[in-house]
């Protein structure tokens, strides 16, 4: 099952408590003060594991609780620093406060990490308070609360090109044409439930991550259909391809502006991103589709067949060619403008 949000309680530990203690030795019946430190409360972290591709765990576990820090002892013996507890996400999780929606971090790559939940400083024994006024401390302090909050994740996935259509559009049988990927694939609209990535392979040792999501339908942007739960997931790609189905050529123009219209009521920034239309289907094409009215809006077409594989090594290539012209990232939008 695929997952890609989740909210979850996270509580830091508590920091330790000093201790009051005096050191008893043979011949030093009154030996100075040997209360130790407590030890820290542990951290909660969020951190990237790239092995993961769901929050499908954190969906079913929802409480995470790093430990306490040692109290101290005597000797001076400071109390053992309490261990983080680590939880481990797909690249590409956003990561925010759920009181305030603050964003706390957006982990993109191996080695990301952020503390959620800070762990409680222990406390000070009485050795800390030696002074010269002062030889015997009487006095030790407890262990700082540690920290705790809900936090919600959600997961874009990371994807190069990002497949838009309407259901039946073609786009499972794309990704599955180029990639290794096998995403299911029957001739019935909403065969794809739920987003799909494939690892395209390209010109002399290249690749490309490609991304297929749900088929939208008018009105997905607000709530229609399944499309809109996805959409979030093609927000990170550089180019976008819309697949439109031109076995019906009359219809063309009227798939790509419905696909148009749904992104921009979820987002106006994804109209910004490189975009291609790729009309599918060509083999069983009874006749050629006018695609003059999307050239004159300044829409580059290219004419495929998936099945037979005609046009794919073009589209190829001018994918290749669109995403070296892209930066290798993209403008990151003001929090809160996506949705």
């Amino acid at each position: 099952m695929f997952i890609d949000s989740a909210t979850i309680h996270v509580q830091a530990g508590a920091g330790g408590h000093g201790i009051v203690a005096f050191r008893r030795e043979r011949f030093l019946p009154k030996g100075g003060p040997a209360g130790g430190d407590g030890g820290a409360g542990g951290d909660v972290i969020v951190a990237v594991d790239p092995q993961l591709g769901t929050l499908r765990d954190l969906h079913y576990k929802r409480h995470y609780k790093a430990r306490r820090g040692g109290h101290g002892s005597g000797s001076n013996k400071h109390g053992a620093n309490g261990e983080s507890a680590t939880i481990r996400v797909p690249p590409g999780t956003m990561v925010k406060d759920h009181a305030t929606g603050e964003l706390l971090a957006d982990l993109v790559s191996d080695g990301d990490r952020v503390i959620v939940a800070r762990g409680g400083t222990g406390g000070f024994g009485n050795a800390h308070f030696k002074s010269a006024r002062n030889r015997s401390p009487q006095d030790a302090t407890d262990g700082q609360p540690a920290e705790e909050r809900q936090i919600s994740l959600q997961l874009k996935l990371l994807a190069d090109v990002g497949l838009v259509g309407l259901p039946n559009a073609g786009k499972s049988t794309l990704l599955a044409a180029l990639s290794a990927a096998r995403p299911k694939i029957a001739d019935y609209p909403f065969t794809t439930l739920e987003p799909h990535l494939g690892i395209v392979k390209y010109g002399n040792y290249k690749s490309l991550v490609m991304a297929d999501i749900p088929g939208l339908i008018a009105g997905a942007s607000q709530g229609k259909g399944l499309g809109l739960q996805f959409l979030q997931h093609i927000e990170r790609t550089r180019l976008l391809l819309y697949l439109i189905d031109a076995v019906d050529p009359e219809t063309v123009a009227e798939q790509l502006q419905t696909l148009q219209g749904e992104l921009a009521d979820y987002s106006p920034f994804l109209l910004d991103r490189e975009a291609l239309v790729v009309l599918t289907k060509r083999d069983i094409w009874l006749e050629e589709p006018n695609i003059t009215a999307l050239t004159e809006n300044g829409h580059r077409v290219v004419f495929i067949s998936a099945v037979t594989g005609e046009g794919l090594d073009e589209l190829l290539a001018i994918v290749a060619a669109a995403l070296a012209d892209t930066e290798a990232a993209l403008p990151t939008p003001a929090d809160g403008e996506l949705g």
